[in-house]
């Protein structure tokens, strides 16, 4: 490469202006930077949204917030594969760089999607601890050891959905609600307070898109960019709803 030759970055991004808008791909080259993220590449071509022809186009539309993989907006397909864009390198891409959004979800604008399903299953298990009043009595309950490695982990969910995208068991026929749902029942199941809610979880798994619904893929646990262990969540909350099933329906 000559001194005076700059190296770019050709990247084709799937664009949809609008949710019932028609689909295309444009095509940009920016100026390429050492350790640039894919969020950086998405800021470049906002500071000059011409496209690679040269013809002046809508800036991309992309959610984004704590550029750390703490918060989870970022979540897009890179080169056809689930990942947080914030923590994805651009010089470790193949090019051209291929930019798509999430599909299981519905697209609001280009790489912004609604993830809707994923907050409303969250709604439907509960995944929170109930205010009781029992925190202005002092401390509570501790948690053991054993309790405290188990919901650690899964304390790290960041809500990105990318072990939706890749379930094959989520869809329109299945309405399966995903591994990050059912962690975050064991997670919360798991916590003092939240184990008098424990059986409302647990019959919120039960039903329709409930965990019976899981294929066991794998699919999740391989994406998860926080390494969460998401079969071992699955498989043990499966017994627990069997029991729940079963010895829940005896007490009542």
């Amino acid at each position: 490469m000559a001194p005076n030759e700059l190296k770019t970055i050709e990247i084709k991004i799937k664009r949809k202006l609008t949710p019932d808008g028609p689909v295309f791909w444009e095509e940009f080259a920016i100026p390429h930077r050492p350790n640039m993220n894919v969020i950086a590449a998405l800021m470049e071509i906002a500071l000059n949204p011409v496209n690679r022809q040269g013809q002046a186009t809508l800036p991309i539309s992309y959610d984004a917030n704590c550029l750390e993989e703490v918060c989870g907006s970022c979540a897009m397909l890179v080169n056809g594969r689930p990942r947080m864009a914030c923590s994805t390198l651009v010089d470790k891409l193949e090019a051209p760089i291929r930019l798509e959004p999430l599909s299981k979800f519905p697209t609001v604008r280009d790489l912004q999607v609604d993830r809707g399903f994923l907050f409303e299953g969250l709604k439907r298990v509960q995944a929170w601890i109930h205010i009781d009043g029992t925190h202005d009595l002092g401390e509570g309950p501790r948690m053991s050891q054993h309790e405290q490695g188990q919901g650690y982990p899964i304390s790290h969910c960041i809500s990105c959905a990318n072990c939706l995208e890749v379930c094959p068991q989520v869809n329109d026929n299945t309405g399966f609600v995903g591994a990050a749902v059912v962690a975050q029942v064991k997670l919360f199941n798991l916590h003092p307070t939240g184990k008098m809610h424990a059986p409302d979880r647990l019959r919120a798994l039960m039903g329709a898109g409930g965990i019976h619904e899981c294929g066991y893929a794998q699919n999740c646990v391989r994406i998860c960019p926080k390494g969460i262990p998401l079969t071992e969540a699955i498989s043990d909350l499966g017994r627990e709803v069997m029991k729940e099933a079963v010895f829940g329906f005896l007490k009542r």
